[in-house]
C-alpha cells in the first residue's frame, strides 16, 4: 500500500491529582476547548471532552504520527498550565500522574460520546473509582488497586 489509512478511536479518562475537586463548572467548557486545541495541534482531533470537577474524559482519533503516551503527556502538561494561569488561577492544581485509555471500536464512537456528554448525571451515581473499576472489567484490564490511585 503506497499510503497510511489509520483510525484508532481512545477513550481516554484521567483525573486531578488525589481526585481533587478542582474543576468548577464554570471553567469546564473553556478548560474542555482548550484541550481541544492541543488534541488539533497533535493531529489528534477530539470528537468529545467532558467530565466533573475531578476527572476528564476525552474521545479522540490517535494521530499515525504521535505516540498516545506523548499526547496524553502534551494534553495533560498544557491544560495543567492553562488552569494555573488562565483557568482558575489554582497554583496547586495538578493532573495525576497517570491515565487510562481504551480503544473504541467505529461501531461504539455514538455511544461513548453519549457517555462522555452524561458524566455528571452518571456519577449522580458512581464515583470516579467505580467507574474506572468497570470500565477495566469491560476492557479486561487487569489492575492492582494499590497503584491506580494517588
Amino acid at each position: 500500500m503506497s499510503q497510511s489509512l489509520v483510525k484508532n478511536m481512545v477513550h481516554l479518562v484521567y483525573s486531578t491529582k488525589h481526585r481533587n475537586p478542582w474543576i468548577p463548572a464554570e471553567v469546564r467548557k473553556h478548560l474542555y476547548s482548550y484541550q481541544s486545541g492541543i488534541f488539533q495541534n497533535l493531529e489528534s482531533p477530539a470528537l468529545i471532552i467532558g467530565g466533573v470537577d475531578d476527572h476528564v474524559h476525552a474521545l479522540f482519533s490517535l494521530s499515525k504520527n504521535h505516540a498516545l503516551s506523548k499526547i496524553v503527556e502534551e494534553v495533560k502538561k498544557a491544560s495543567s498550565k492553562w488552569m494555573k494561569t488562565e483557568g482558575t488561577r489554582n497554583q496547586e492544581f495538578y493532573w495525576q500522574g497517570g491515565y487510562a485509555a481504551f480503544s473504541v471500536s467505529q461501531s461504539n464512537v455514538e455511544q461513548v460520546k453519549e457517555y462522555i456528554a452524561n458524566q455528571e448525571e452518571h456519577h449522580r451515581k458512581m464515583t470516579f473509582q467505580d467507574e474506572l473499576r468497570l470500565l477495566f472489567k469491560r476492557h479486561e484490564i487487569e489492575f492492582d488497586e494499590r497503584y491506580v490511585w494517588d
